[in-house]
């Protein structure tokens, strides 16, 4: 595969990564370097290992979460996207400052399978055109950890032009990123 093609399908698929960083760094007024990191890492790593997944699981595996692989998607965005709308109207200062971290433990791996679910589609795609996986995947990968990152930094700009409602925003973008990818899927 040449590396225009490579690249434009890394980018492609580090969308909704670089979209999710972005309402999460402006729904929290900024993510910390450490929190960005931590999100870009992980996010990059499921977006490298999703397609190999799917380049070793074969077209029986990936035919059968084909049915439902949005759905989780959407139902995964969809809810904590909700969660940020409704703390964004109901908790006061201080009980936002006291939820949990949306960039550890479950919340974070929650995100990190809803925005690579995709990746596993093109790791069967590749396989099915036998297309080598590992060039691909670590190129996928680094792709999605640069742009989380640039997402997370370009959030607190976001959330300066959103002013106090920046949480109902990036839950907003979440629930948006969910919709488009159970619209896409529909359609196609």
């Amino acid at each position: 595969m040449s590396i225009v093609l490579v690249l434009g399908l890394a980018v492609a698929l580090a969308m909704d990564c670089f979209a999710v960083s972005l309402g999460l760094a402006c729904g929290r007024k900024g993510l910390t370097a450490r929190q960005a990191v931590r999100m870009a890492f992980f996010f990059g790593a499921f977006q490298c290992g999703m397609p190999v997944l799917g380049w070793l699981a074969g077209e029986s595996v990936v035919r059968l979460m084909a049915g439902v692989d949005h759905w989780v998607a959407f139902g995964l965005l969809a809810v904590i996207g909700g969660r940020m709308i409704y703390e964004s109207f109901g908790l006061s200062e201080e009980e936002k400052a006291s939820r949990p971290d949306q960039t550890r433990g479950g919340p974070l791996l929650i995100l990190s399978v809803a925005t690579s679910i995709d990746a596993l589609a093109v790791g069967l795609s590749l396989g099915v055109i036998k297309a080598g996986i590992l060039y691909p995947a670590v190129v996928i990968g680094l792709v999605c950890f640069a742009l989380t990152i640039l997402g997370a930094k370009l959030g607190p700009v976001a959330g300066r032009i959103a002013g106090k409602r920046a949480e109902l925003a990036g839950g907003l973008i979440l629930i948006g990123i969910g919709l488009k990818i159970l619209i896409s899927h529909l359609r196609g």
